[in-house]
């Protein structure tokens, strides 16, 4: 029997839908799964062996792998992921490549290259966004890590990935080190916003309006086939739509406490530790904290009564304005993760927020001709995507509508901490003179005599405010 080009340890959702991806276009791969039952379900599902080699033990795995072997691990992020190297290792040899495919920190991958490295093993930390029916038809792939790696992987992540309109695969080489890896922790942190402004915005419609579920779902639905849409967009519609039996709306039916696996909260952890600001990104964290918290919650509903909803007099135009609020939010969102990948040079990678952009065209969660609008403000040259003057002119027609939303939830008592933090963000982005800010640098000169720089003169400046000195 002919051995595989790829191994893949991990049939969960994602590893067997990256399985079948990659017999789907003719690369015979192995595959291997620490529990038998799943092992078995796989070949069931797939008729047999056929395209597929099944190790039964991870050793044996290599084995079943032509060199240099590349190995793919979809396994859980964390100490999974360093279990399965610690047996793997022995079995390599130098110049296999081991691709870790999971949501794993960028720290650790960095960490996990060095400690190949001595073996001759190379490493690579691939960031794989699209779901299980991505990996199915097609992710995008953000691989980073030993560069020696990508000359020996780049045709076969390239064929595995997506691809754009414009027919050029969804994958390219991030950098050294974690860099694959972090380019996915900030897409994730853009997802995690776009799908809190989502989730306002139809908490707009539906209490703010009194719209059913299923009149919400043509809303989105409408939005998702424009120019503004998206495929978070596009599913949100479905998702609303969706009955049981008897006509209620499925999404009345589940519990409001949204989950979340951590690497959200990792790209706000980056945000402060490079100095770039983020707000929406980590309201949209803290708004999931929040929604986890159900017994304090349901204590406090009785103390804080909502105030009553006022009578919307134009109900066309704000539905125009929640469109126009989705979009400058969505904007924002994306202006914080690309300047936090901007921000990454200062750990010694140069990525290029114009290039994520074109690989997240297709496969992705973030897919949307948002991204299109991005790369195009990327290869015109500008460093910041608010200060393109074409995404600009969107915005500040976005601007009024938004504004409009956010002080209509205000007013209802509905909660919007992605939609206001971003129009904060926005706000203090523009803004021609921090008031706010200069007062804070007085009172850390008068509690801890940090001093202060003034707009006058050069220099470093200190005042005794109390009269203390």
């Amino acid at each position: 029997m002919a051995l595989a080009e790829l191994g893949i340890v991990g049939l969960a959702a994602m590893g067997s839908n990256l399985a079948r991806n990659a017999a789907g276009k003719g690369h015979r791969t192995a595959v291997y799964d620490r529990e038998a039952p799943v092992r078995a379900a796989f070949l069931r599902a797939e008729g047999g062996a056929g395209a597929f080699a099944m190790a039964e033990e991870l050793e044996e795995l290599p084995g079943l792998v032509a060199r240099p072997r590349k190995l793919l691990l979809m396994v859980k992020a964390g100490q999974p992921v360093d279990a399965v190297l610690e047996r793997l290792l022995p079995c390599l040899e130098p110049g296999d490549v081991v691709i870790d495919g999971g949501n794993s920190h960028w720290s650790d991958t960095a960490r996990r290259q060095a400690r190949v490295k001595a073996a001759g093993v190379l490493y690579v930390g691939a960031g794989v966004s699209g779901g299980s029916r991505g990996a199915r038809l097609g992710p995008a792939i953000m691989p980073g890590g030993d560069p020696a790696a990508w000359p020996v992987v780049k045709d076969l992540l390239e064929d595995l990935s997506a691809r754009a309109p414009d027919g050029m695969p969804c994958c390219r080489w991030m950098g050294p080190e974690g860099a694959g890896h972090f380019v996915k922790t900030v897409h994730n942190g853009i997802e995690y916003g776009e799908m809190q402004l989502i989730g306002e915005v139809c908490l707009l419609l539906r209490e703010g309006l009194g719209m059913s579920a299923a009149e919400t779902a043509e809303v989105f639905r409408a939005w998702g086939r424009g120019p503004r849409g998206s495929y978070l967009i596009q599913i949100t519609g479905e998702i609303l739509a969706r009955t049981q039996a008897g006509g209620t709306p499925l999404v009345d039916q589940i519990a409001d406490q949204a989950e979340q696996k951590g690497t959200g909260g990792w790209a706000v952890s980056a945000a402060l530790e490079l100095g770039v600001p983020a707000p929406l990104i980590g309201a949209a964290v803290s708004a999931r904290a929040l929604s986890a918290q159900g017994a304090l919650r349901r204590q406090a509903a009785g103390r804080y009564p909502r105030p009553e909803s006022g009578p919307i007099p134009d109900r066309a135009g704000f539905l125009e304005d929640l469109g126009q609020a989705l979009y400058g939010g969505r904007l924002a969102a994306f202006a914080q993760g690309t300047e936090l990948l901007a921000a990454a040079r200062q750990w010694g990678w140069a990525l290029d927020w114009g290039e994520a952009a074109l690989v997240w065209r297709a496969g992705c969660i973030l897919r949307s001709p948002l991204l299109e609008e991005a790369a195009a403000a990327r290869r015109r040259g500008e460093e910041h995507l608010l200060l393109d003057r074409e995404i600009a002119r969107g915005l500040a027609g976005a601007l009024p509508g938004w504004r409009r939303a956010a002080a209509a939830g205000a007013a209802w008592g509905l909660p919007l901490p992605a939609l206001a933090a971003g129009l904060a963000y926005v706000d203090g982005l523009a803004a021609p003179r921090d008031h706010a800010a200069a007062l804070i640098q007085a009172q850390r000169d008068c509690f801890g005599a940090h001093t202060y720089g003034r707009v006058d003169r050069p220099g470093r400046f200190h005042t005794d405010w109390l009269g203390e000195d």
